[in-house]
């Protein structure tokens, strides 16, 4: 039988569970962490977490020389973040945080709900707040505004762009532009969107004025596409009956 762990009061910033989800009378899962794309690493951040109340982030990068994976085992434990979508729950209910671990390459962010946890003691002077100051990765930059997850180009690379098109926007051909503005690799969110079309009208007022062919609205994507954010192997194995959908999102 397993020894029920001894919860240790560490004051207002958390409680120490010896990261045990057991004592909650949960189960551990397997745990997904490791995002294959960009597109679905900023996908899980936003949809998966941030809108689920995930407001409190550390962002850190895998220290050169050092397995990404042996980190992602580190961290999954010393955080007791592998556990059931149940176990979460119960842990909301009861006024404890609940924690999220996501990585791509060697980029992690480290996310928690309100609450009380050893993340707010262990990270405290690092923790920033989604709702007050943007998570800033591979060019985006992902909040959360008015009860939804905003997802945006990060500011200074879209002035970046915005500058950059703006200089070349009566040396190129039409084409061009079109062949540009579809390599760009953002993905098409509401905010994504607004960002880009801006972009296009400053060219395309640039063009107007120098006579030269416009350039067409429809090489900017409308749609997004929906990513799996995990591979099929877990790289981190936990025994679970979770839900597929539980397996997906990790909440």
């Amino acid at each position: 039988m397993l020894q029920r762990p001894i919860a240790k009061d560490l004051g207002w910033g958390g409680i120490g569970l010896n990261n045990n989800p057991s004592f909650f009378g949960g189960v551990t899962m397997r745990y997904r962490c490791e995002a294959t794309s960009v597109a679905g690493f900023i996908q899980q951040l936003a949809v998966g977490y941030v809108a689920r109340g995930y407001y409190f982030y550390v962002v850190g990068k895998v220290p050169e020389g050092k397995d990404p994976r042996l980190l992602d085992e580190k961290l999954v434990t010393k955080y007791g973040i592998s556990a059931s979508k149940g176990t979460r729950s119960r842990r909301k209910a009861l006024g404890y945080a609940n924690v999220q671990y996501l990585r791509y390459k060697n980029w992690f962010v480290l996310l928690a709900t309100p609450g009380k946890h050893e993340f707010f003691i262990l990270e405290a002077g690092q923790i920033q707040d989604a709702r007050e100051i943007p998570i800033k990765l591979f060019g985006y930059a992902v909040s959360y505004r008015n009860g939804h997850p905003h997802v945006r180009i990060e500011q200074r690379k879209y002035l970046e762009l915005k500058s950059w098109f703006a200089d070349v926007a009566v040396h190129r051909k039409k084409e061009w532009f079109e062949q540009e503005f579809r390599r760009l690799g953002f993905e098409p969110y509401a905010p994504v969107r607004s960002q880009l079309s801006c972009i296009l009208r400053d060219v395309n007022r640039r063009r107007k004025t120098a006579q030269f062919e416009l350039v067409p609205s429809s090489c900017l994507r409308t749609r997004r596409r929906i990513e799996s954010p995990f591979e099929d192997r877990m790289p981190l194995e936990r025994s679970s009956c979770a839900s597929i959908e539980a397996e997906a999102v990790n909440s």
